[in-house]
């Protein structure tokens, strides 16, 4: 009984409910700027941890058309992965997530290349901040993207 239970028990373990936030794939049909973009149901993602300079609403930050711009060229178009993590969304009603693609996490790699800040709005990336903090630190440090041309940095 027991060599027969196991690999319904397997086949069980490798399937994963939806989460109450949103789906775990959605294609990305628009994107706003660094640090949001719409999917094809219309539902906007605020990415979580990083801060990119604002290119809405009259503004043009420093660096925030090369953010957009690299946000694009990663996830316009494509199917993403999407996690979450407390709360499912921010003030503005956007839904908050952890973007990858190709297995590239979009909201370090902005923070990586400079193109973004961390920005930690707890309960959200309580832990992993210190990991994007530090990887900023190294962006920082190495002058990549908007630390080596914006001052004072825009986010």
């Amino acid at each position: 009984m027991l060599a027969r239970s196991l690999p319904v028990l397997a086949l069980a373990a490798g399937c994963t409910s939806a989460s109450p936030c949103g789906p775990s794939q959605a294609i990305v049909t628009r994107v706003i700027d660094g640090d949001t973009v719409e999917l094809a149901s219309g539902a906007k993602i605020r990415y979580l941890l990083v801060n990119t300079p604002e290119i809405t609403n009259g503004h043009d930050d420093c660096y925030g058309a090369n953010a957009a711009q690299f946000n694009s060229d990663l996830v316009l178009g494509k199917t993403v992965e999407l996690r979450y993590d407390v709360q499912c969304t921010d003030r503005f009603d956007r839904t908050l997530a952890y973007v990858s693609i190709d297995g590239r996490e979009v909201n370090t790699l902005l923070v990586e290349r400079g193109y973004g800040c961390v920005l930690h709005i707890p309960p959200d990336g309580d832990d992993r901040a210190d990991e994007l903090l530090a990887v900023q630190a190294e962006a920082r440090a190495a002058s990549r993207g908007l630390w080596g041309v914006c001052h004072p940095a825009p986010c």
